[in-house]
């Protein structure tokens, strides 16, 4: 058994913040392994005070509702006792999502008296886009950054921000992600799409992949996310699409129940500067088996098979083209969702993602 701190910006929130879904697998698979798991999140962070404002501390409530066994350590972060908190850690994950101070801290403990394992986990598309905030972390005292793509690990090598890097891709939480059959009924949407607006990073890509073919073909359909312009929910309903706002994400899986298929839409950074990273959401889409279509995105690392996990297409007629083919042809459908959950099960799952982490941990030692 080993003691580990993850130092993160929520456990609780997943308003906005993606990194929470991955992180409440991986510390669920920690468990499991009667790991030691102590989460740490700065008090009434960003992605929290949005939760509470716009749904109160019932949403809290229900996140602890829903995850029993997880708790997460808020601390002031200009009065937290790093020599307190982390002493006795065996290994000490600290995700990029917190500010460059805390960061160069926790290296500078390790330098000093740490004998744990300490590394940076980045998640995002930073690396690429804004490399002059990533410069600013102080990882010289880490062994290593978990960078969920290779083209990210690439970054950290290229520029000579850390000593190592690996390559270590999100995954299914499969104790939540899983098929939820609906039996008793026809599904109430054609098609559901779970994904926030974030910074204006795919407003055409929303156009020509959801809301025109669902608007040409007449689609029953419904949205989830945060962070939606007025002149977004407005294109949307003009289209017959649905816009029901946040969703927390432990109940995806039942609202996967309740369609016939669901896409992804990559955000343009991933597309045009980071290949081989398929976000989160499609490794949970597979493992609940929904029928999956997705927008282009290179899968130069081969995570998946193409044409028999998922349908992918080339642009917005052809995405036209593959949701009427959804709907018509069941059984190809139903081959595609049962491949997906098979290719998730057998290779991307939080468990996986453990096993990885030890043997790097092991690596090390």
């Amino acid at each position: 058994m080993s003691r580990f701190a993850i130092f993160c910006h929520s456990l609780v929130s997943d308003w906005n913040h993606g990194n929470a879904h991955f992180l409440r697998g991986l510390a669920t698979a920690l468990l499991e392994r009667n790991h030691e798991v102590m989460v740490y999140e700065p008090r009434e962070g960003w992605s929290v005070a949005n939760l509470k404002r716009d749904h109160g501390e019932a949403a809290v409530d229900a996140f602890h509702g829903a995850f029993p066994h997880l708790r997460s350590i808020e601390y002031d972060p200009s009065a937290i006792d790093i020599e307190r908190e982390i002493e006795n850690a065996d290994v000490v994950l600290v995700h990029e999502w917190n500010p460059p101070e805390l960061v160069g801290r926790i290296g500078e403990h390790r330098a000093a008296r740490g004998r744990y394992k300490l590394f940076f986990h980045d998640t995002h598309h930073r690396s690429i886009t804004d490399p002059g905030a990533m410069a600013a972390f102080d990882l010289q005292h880490y062994d290593g950054v978990l960078a969920f793509g290779e083209s990210v690990r690439q970054q950290y090598v290229r520029n000579g921000w850390a000593q190592r890097a690996w390559t270590w891709h999100e995954a299914a939480d499969t104790s939540i992600f899983r098929p939820r059959e609906n039996e008793t009924r026809e599904p109430a949407y054609d098609l559901v799409w779970v994904g926030n607006w974030g910074d204006d990073e795919r407003v055409a890509e929303i156009r020509e992949f959801l809301v025109d073919p669902v608007r040409q073909l007449g689609l029953r359909a419904c949205v989830y996310g945060v962070r939606y312009p007025a002149p977004a929910v407005d294109a949307m309903q003009s289209a017959g699409i649905e816009y029901k706002g946040w969703l927390p994400n432990h109940r995806v899986p039942e609202v996967f129940a309740d369609a016939h298929f669901t896409v992804h839409i990559p955000r343009g950074p991933y597309v045009r500067a980071l290949p081989g990273i398929p976000t989160i959401r499609v490794f949970e889409a597979l493992a609940c088996g929904i029928p999956l279509i997705s927008a282009p995105w290179s899968d130069c690392e081969q995570l998946f098979c193409a044409g028999a996990d998922f349908e992918f297409v080339s642009d917005g007629s052809d995405m036209k083209r593959r949701m009427r083919m959804i709907l018509d042809d069941r059984q190809r459908a139903s081959q595609r969702a049962r491949h997906g959950h098979c290719t998730v099960e057998r290779r991307h799952t939080c468990r996986h993602r453990v096993d990885q982490l030890e043997r790097i941990c092991e690596e090390l030692t």
